[in-house]
Parts: C-alpha cells; structure tokens; sequence
C-alpha cells in the first residue's frame, strides 16, 4: 500500500547518478567571489538590431568606475555577511526565550550603505542583476533570518555551497507546499500529539518519554523516507534516543498500536517460548517496508540502552555492512539517521568519534543525517551549563557538515530542510545536520517536575498551545481545509487508537524474526552449555599450502622491506616442513581458509595491518612507490583488514553493528593492548555481552585482547579478564585464552562454522607471539581437528603419580611447565583451560578422573588475586571435582600489575612456586633470585 505523500504529487525518478546531478550555474559575482577575483564592472547594453550605430561615448569617469566597483562590493561584502551570520537573528526558537537581536553587521550601515533606493549592480546575485540595498536585505533577511537559519559557509567545498545557495537563496525561494502535502503534514501531527495524548489518559504516571513539544519530527522522517526513496535509498537505518521512540515506533516504522498497548500491559512482543531478559518499551528497535510513490524503502530502528548515543556507532557498522552485502559501492541504497538531543549531541564524545569514520576507507557509510531534536534542556541542565559553543550542532562543523537551524513550531520548515538534507547527502555522500529547536513539554519523564529547575521556561510552556494546534490555525486561515476537516482528520485517528486499546488484551506475537534475510540457517544453540559444542574446523593440506602461497609471496615487481621479505620466508618454511608455526601464521591460514571457502573476513583496530607488535603484516608497504598490497585480497575481495581511528568506543560499537548485520563475515576488533578496550566498557557491557537477553540479536563479534604479565606496567599487562567473566551468564558470551597457534587457529573457523553466533573473547598474546615452545605443526590445523576447551601437559609424567593438578590458562602454563621440568617433578600435571566460558566442567572432570593418586588441585593465574578468572572459576571448579581449589597468583592489588621490573620477577616466581607445591623456603629463595634478576634486569635495561 503506497503511503499519501508529503506534497500530495510524486517525486520525479532521477535518471542521474551521484556525480552527474546538475548543479546550478553560478552567478558571476558568485564565480568571482569563490576564486578571489576582483568583480568586473557590469557589461555595457548592447545596441538594438539595426539601430542608428550612436556615436562613440566619452570615455568613463575613472572616479565613477570606482565608486560603482566600492558599490557593489559593499554590497556583496553584506550579502557574504548574510550567509555567513544570517542565521545569528533566524527566528528559530518557538518559547520565544533566547534574545537573537540583529547583529550589526548585518545592517547595510555597518558596510557603508546609506542609499537604500539606488539600483545597485549585482550580477544575478539572489536573483536580480540590479536590485536596491532595500530590495536585497528583504530578500536576505527572508532566506537567512526566517524560520530557517543556515550554516554552510564553513564548507570548503565550492559545489556543495552552491548547492545549498541554489535551494535556499534568493527571489521566490519561499517554503511552499501543495494543499494535499499541507494536509499530509497536519495529518502526521495528529498522529504524534494523539498517540501521546491517548498513552497519557490510558497510562497514567508511565514513564514514555514522550515527543510532546517536538511533533514536528514525526513529518519530518517521513519526508526522508520519501524523498530518499525518489533518490534511490532501499534502506535506512536509524538511531534514536529514548524521547520520542515509542511515537517514532507507532507512526513512521508502523509498529502495531496492539503491540505497544500489550507492552504497556505488561506483556512481551516477542513469542512467549523466546525468552530473554526483554527490555523497555523505549528501548526497543523493529524493522518494516514503507512504500512512497511505488519506491519502496526497508526501514530499520535499532534497539538501544539508556546510554545516550551509544547507538550511533552500531548504525553506522549496520549501515556499512549493510552496503557491502548490497555492492552498494556508491554509498546511495542504505541511508543512517542518527537522533539526538541538544545536550548529548554537544556533550557526548561518542558523536565526534562517529564523525570521524564519516570519511575514513572501512568506515565511511556516504554520509548520515544527523537530526537534533533541541529541547534546549538537558535532563535539569539549561544550555549555558551544558556546552561552551552557540549551538549543540557546532559538533557538525568537524566535518564541515552543513547545519539547518529550524523553528520546530513551523512543521512546513521542518520537513523542507529535511528534504534539502536528503538530497544533499545523496549528491555529495556527506554528513547533514538538522538542528530542530522546540522544547519538551514535560520533564525528563511524565512524572518529573521541571518547574524546579526551569521555572520560566515551563511558565512559558504552559501557555504554548501544541504544534498541530498551530499549524491548524494556520491551514485554516489559509483556506486550506475548514475546522471541521481538521476535527474529523484527527478524530479518525483517536477512533483507530481507541480500537486497537480494545483488541491489545488479546494480542499474540507470531515469532521473533531474529533468524531471517542474512541470519536464515542460524538459530540459537540447540545443546545446553556444558555439552561439547564441537565443530570440524580442519582445512585440508592442499587449501592450506595454497593459502599459504599466497600470504608468502610479494607481487612481481614489488619492492618489499627486507626485514619483512625475512619475515615472509620463515613462514614459506614453516609451510614447506610443517613445523613452528607461529602465531601470526597460524591466523593468517585461518583466515585465508574462511576467505577461500566463500566467509568474509574484517579485522580493524588502531595498527591491525601490521599488528601492535609487528607480528600481523597484513598489508605491505613498496618502499620505492609506496603502494600497498593487501595478500588477503588476491584471496577473496570480501576480505577487509583495517587500521582504524585512535577511538575503543566508537570503533568497538561500529564493529558490534557490522556483526549484527552480517553473520556470513568474521568481525574482529582488536584492541592495541587488552585494557584500551576500558574507553568501550558502554558497548560491552550493553550492548555486546546483553543485547542477545535484552532485544533477541544474535551477534559473532570477535574482541581480541593482547594480555599478559610480561614486566611491562600496569597500563599494558591486564585486559582485565576478570570483567568479561564476571559478565557471562545464560550462554551470552564465549571467553578464551589460547596458548597454542593451532587452538587459535581453530577458535576463530570455529566463530563461523557452527550454526549459532555468540560474540567471542579473546585473551591474545604478546610474548608468545615469538616464543620458541608456543608453536605448532601444520597437520594440527589439518582435516579432522579442532578447538580443544582443554590442553593436554606435554611434559607430564605417569598419570598414577600425578598428586598436584594446576589448572591455569595462557602464557603462564610455559613459565609452570619450565620450572616443573628443572626440578624433575614428576608429580604435578598442568592443565590448560583454554575457553573458560562456557566452563568447561565436563573435561576437567574427565582429566581429574585419570590421576587416582591426586590429592591437591590449585588454580593458577598471573593477575593480582582480586582480577584475573580466580573469583570466576573458584566454586565452578569445586562443584566439578568436589574439592576446593587452592589460589596461587599475585596478591590482591589496586592497580593491575607493577611497573617495577624486580618486583614482577620476584611475584612472578613466588607464584609459580607456589603453584608448583614448593616449601617456604623454596618460595622465599624463589622471590630473592626474582629481586636479583629485576636489578639485573634495571641495569640493562638502563
């Protein structure tokens, strides 16, 4: 069903693409302006067609000359100034509050304009070739300084300024509408003041966060909709804070008022046999098609918590996937809208991030409307107190984004701007911001009183009468449709309302569709937690040799850095004897064999090409051109390894929203050192390790993390394990710890060959990366292998002796198994828990089970006794062996690690004596030989 257009007559089908879209010819003056030119005088008439040829004229008045020439450019000097400050006196607020007096320059007496009668030559200027002071500062004032303020000159680009001249400058460029498009405007204000209006009588005391004040945003998404339609949008997907989702739910994605009103009941619009944690009302996203004038466009809201714009990352990864599985290369199919309010949009560092990515390679998404809705409040906060620039838009200055200004109390300018927006970001694919100022109607929620901090502000609102009241009056006196037709418009709709109240005690979900489109052939796991969820991750020698061709050899011709070309021949060798394959290979084969058999590959992260300790090499670098070659990429073209902007936050939630959107691609966000993911704990505590419970998304994003307790300080040795544990419930999370090439290799084809996704993640390594006993053999990434949960003891004696069994993960196992070997034990069998979550209860019991002699189980771990997996791991282990582990690690600590080399050695050797069962004495010689070797070590390194 085709929805009534805005203007009430379809959009024209361009037959253009984006970099043939006619611009408008630019005047002269404004040609000479841009280049910096002086500005010629005006063309002399031309004599008519067989006239008498007139005498030749005396030559001109060189005083004239110049006095025409100061003229004009006084005049276009106070036209510059209109575009440039115009919007300082726009009449933009509806509470009439803020004082925007007329700046002085924007008066001709300020550039020495008296004559305000004399025709002046302006060159088709605004219009006119010749015009007076009066006539252009009338027409300035309408464009500049109406209900409308623009920003724009900020744009170095000549183009998109002469664009936006072309839309918005000059005669004749009044905002005006059809009677059926005036009529669709009144028609989606009643929608959004009825459906709060119905919510507030049906829902007392509720909390809705409603849109009341700001109804004009609702016409205004809707002429996105359209017009990116008519422009070739086939999906947007949008961001929106709580204010205003459950209006932007009802009446532009159409969810079903019976759903809401169940929600609000009480009940769940999710199929009673889902389960999950659920969420609340104004949290929750959904998706539908919409269809204007026979263009039908997919729209997508995206669920979100109470963080403000921590959305907004996530719909641009969304986005972004969203185009590469459409081959959208232009960027114009797949539009983000981003809302925000005044206080978050100026306050929240997450928005400067995501403008960052608007023109990165990985990340770019061909521009996104940003859509402020300007409260002028933030929670109790008054503008003043919340931000030290004009407006909370300047953020989109950044980017020299153009900025509309617009009076929210005029929905016609509102849905204008909304339209020039659109088609700006579909001709240049560059980020637009609306900057919609209204007010809220209520406190932060329904149930506040903003009167004790905003007295006069909601003085003046109790007097305001609503938007669509306003816009009534208008439509009225305009001739437009009479009283009556208003009150049957919007009684029509309360009537709906009131009917879809009744039937919502028997609404019924028909199913979660959180396993449709891409996500068909996955489903949620079948098996219960402790059960082996194995999955046949062997490639086969032939794959695996041809892969590792690729990945070793340089194009012809291409200058390759010799200490690389060493680099690329160990791992040629590798390949050719099957034995050391070290860390790096080993996940270049894992992903070159997903790449081969059809899976996307994306890595991105601040050094991920070379990787933060010069172990990945993913891209390589000519050092006579500087070309850079990508190996993956003469693999398959689905493959993408990123170095990305220096943010976690915006970085980490980007990737989370790729991995939303495309289960077919493994996505990884690797941190530069396992604590900088501490910028992004917003997007893993709401999003990544809770968005499955809360909104049924299924995600497979894979979070790498360097970790380990090498010596290196308190900032670079934890990835603070201990929080992603400490997260994990109801199957929600996979965390491993790998100590072997092969087991990585395994864990990452393991992410995409089951048939269920759960984000992954992943203690990685810094010292193992080149350890020499932290190596495999290239038939155990062979057909046939896979993830082992755990890893055997290598170096183990008779399993009848066996009296100590430790239990530890990562590196540490290498420093326990070294010190076990040089005393000849016999008695102590290391275990290596290689995926702690899932626990995995069921091997450590079998292992257990095999040494009848054993009398004590420990847990062993680097990290201080307060972090690491200890607190994790201490009653899963007890209620799997039926005994209590022992601890042997660091002792608490505030801070992470220490910065002292002797002091790390000497913990470092207390706790794996300790471990390993040594006396007292032997503990305390331990620590002594670990403080020598520190000083040592200072001395060195000094």
């Amino acid at each position: 069903m085709t929805d009534t257009g805005l203007w009430g007559e379809p959009l024209p089908r361009p037959s253009w693409g984006r970099a043939d879209w006619p611009l408008p010819p630019a005047d002269e003056l404004t040609r000479a302006l841009d280049a910096g030119d002086m500005i010629p005088p005006p063309p002399a008439p031309k004599p008519g067609k067989g006239a008498p040829v007139a005498a030749p004229a005396a030559a001109p008045d060189a005083d004239a000359i110049r006095a025409a020439s100061d003229l004009s450019i006084r005049v276009m000097m106070l036209i510059r100034t209109y575009r440039v400050r115009g919007h300082l006196a726009a009449n933009l607020d509806p509470l009439g509050l803020e004082t925007r007096d007329l700046p002085a320059d924007l008066t001709p007496e300020f550039h020495g304009l008296t004559d305000l009668d004399t025709p002046v030559w302006v060159g088709g200027v605004l219009g006119y070739q010749t015009a007076t002071v009066r006539e252009l500062v009338a027409t300035l004032r309408a464009n500049y300084c109406g209900n409308v303020g623009l920003e724009y000159m900020h744009i170095n680009d000549v183009e998109e300024r002469r664009f936006l001249q072309d839309k918005l400058e000059g005669r004749g460029k009044e905002i005006a509408f059809t009677p059926e498009g005036k009529k669709a405007i009144l028609n989606k204000l009643y929608e959004a003041e009825g459906f709060e209006r119905f919510l507030a009588k049906k829902y007392v005391g509720t909390k809705r966060f409603g849109l009341e004040g700001g109804e004009a945003a609702i016409p205004a998404l809707e002429s996105i909709i359209k017009v990116g339609g008519a422009l070739g949008v086939k999906e947007i997907v949008i961001g929106m804070p709580h204010r205003g989702r459950l209006n932007v739910l009802a009446n532009v994605m159409q969810k079903p008022f019976q759903a809401i009103f169940h929600e609000f009941g009480g009940g769940s619009s999710n199929p009673d046999d889902v389960g999950g944690s659920g969420d609340v009302k104004y949290h929750l996203g959904t998706s539908t098609d919409r269809e204007f004038d026979g263009n039908k466009v997919h729209l997508s809201l995206t669920p979100n918590p109470s963080h403000l714009e921590a959305v907004d990352p996530v719909v641009l990864g969304k986005v972004r996937a969203t185009q590469t599985i459409r081959r959208d290369s232009k960027r114009i199919e797949v539009l983000p809208i981003l809302m925000h309010g005044d206080a978050a949009f100026a306050g929240q560092g997450i928005v400067a991030e995501c403008f960052g990515f608007s023109g990165l390679r990985g990340y770019n998404t061909g521009g996104t409307i940003h859509f402020v809705v300007n409260n002028q409040v933030g929670f109790t906060t008054s503008p003043q107190f919340a931000r030290s620039s004009p407006y909370p838009s300047d953020m989109g200055k950044i980017v020299q984004a153009p900025i509309f200004h617009v009076n929210g109390d005029d929905p016609e300018a509102v849905t204008f701007v909304t339209k020039v927006a659109t088609e700006f970001r579909q001709r240049f694919g560059r980020d637009v911001v609306i900057d919609m100022w209204c007010y809220r109607r209520f406190g932060h929620n329904e149930s506040d009183e903003p009167s004790f901090t905003q007295p006069q502000m909601y003085a003046r609102i109790r007097e305001m009468p609503s938007v669509a009241t306003l816009y009534t009056r208008r439509l009225v006196g305009e001739g437009v449709l009479s009283e009556g037709d208003a009150a049957a418009m919007n009684d029509a709709f309360i009537a709906r309302l009131e009917d879809d109240f009744t039937a919502a005690a028997g609404f019924k979900a028909n199913k979660a569709e959180w396993f449709e489109g891409r996500w068909s052939g996955l489903h949620k796991p079948a098996d219960p937690v402790t059960a082996r969820r194995g999955a046949d991750t062997g490639v086969s020698p032939d794959v695996l040799q041809a892969v590792g061709k690729v990945i070793t050899t340089p194009p012809e011709g291409f200058t390759i850095h010799k200490t690389l070309a060493r680099i690329l021949d160990g791992r040629a060798e590798m390949l050719r004897t099957g034995q050391g394959l070290d860390w790096a290979t080993a996940e270049a084969l894992a992903f070159g064999s997903l790449l081969h058999e059809g899976w996307g590959v994306r890595l991105s992260g601040q050094d991920s090409c070379r990787g933060t300790f010069s172990q990945r090499h993913a891209r390589w670098n000519d050092q006579v051109t500087g070309e850079k070659y990508f190996p993956f990429s003469a693999i398959s073209r689905a493959a993408e390894i990123l170095d990305s902007p220096l943010s976690e936050f915006g970085v980490l939630g980007f990737e989370y929203g790729y991995s939303l959107t495309d289960p077919r691609t493994l996505v990884m966000w690797e941190a530069q050192f396992g604590d900088f993911a501490n910028g992004a704990q917003v997007m893993i505590d709401q999003f990544i390790a809770a968005g499955e419970a809360k909104w049924l998304r299924a995600n497979g994003l894979v979070m790498l993390l360097p970790h380990g307790y090498e010596g290196q300080g308190p900032e670079h040795s934890s990835a603070r394990l201990e929080r992603y544990l400490q997260l994990c419930a109801e199957d929600n999370l996979q965390v491993a710890n790998c100590t072997t090439p092969s087991n990585y290799f395994h864990i990452l084809r393991r992410q995409m060959l089951r048939p269920f996704r759960k984000p992954l993640i992943i203690m990685t390594p810094k010292s193992l990366l080149r350890h020499k006993k932290a190596v495999s053999r290239l038939e155990e990434l062979s057909t046939g292998s896979s993830f082992h949960r755990c890893l055997d003891d290598e170096g183990a004696g008779p399993k009848d002796k066996v009296k100590r069994l430790v239990l530890c993960s990562g590196k540490l196992y290498f420093e326990l198994a070294d010190a076990r070997d040089a005393e000849g034990r016999d008695d102590v069998y290391i275990l290596r828990v290689e995926q702690l979550y899932p626990f995995p209860a069921d091997v450590i019991r079998d292992y257990a089970a095999q040494f009848p002699a054993l009398e004590t189980v420990v847990w062993a771990q680097e990290e201080p006794k307060n972090a690491g997996a200890w607190f994790f791991v201490n009653e899963l282990i007890e209620e799997a062996l039926g005994r209590r582990p022992v601890y042997a690690g660091r002792a608490a600590a505030a801070s992470t690690a220490t910065g002292l080399a002797k002091r790390h050695i000497a913990e470092q050797n207390k706790l794996v004596a300790e471990a390993l069962g040594q006396d007292r004495k032997a503990v305390t010689a331990a620590v002594r030989a670990g403080l020598k070797a520190g000083a040592k070590l200072g001395k060195r390194a000094a």
